[in-house]
């Protein structure tokens, strides 16, 4: 199954390194579902109402395979 990712951080007490660390844990993951990762996406800085109207509508027009 393809797979994309999304990892945010949305207050100015966090950093770029927890984006890192969100990636690296959903790529851990995603290899051992045997899942292939087709897309990263990332915001910084940005709230969860914002990001959805920033992110979400190109990531659903490039949705792969819906989960099971």
């Amino acid at each position: 199954m393809k797979v994309a990712i999304y990892a945010r951080y949305s207050s100015d007490n966090q950093r770029d390194a927890s984006i890192a660390d969100q990636m690296r844990v959903c790529r851990a993951f995603a290899e051992r579902q045997g899942w292939t990762v087709a897309q990263e996406y990332s915001d910084h800085a940005v709230s969860g109402a914002h990001a959805a109207s920033l992110r979400f509508p190109s990531v659903d027009a490039r949705r792969v395979e819906p989960p099971i």
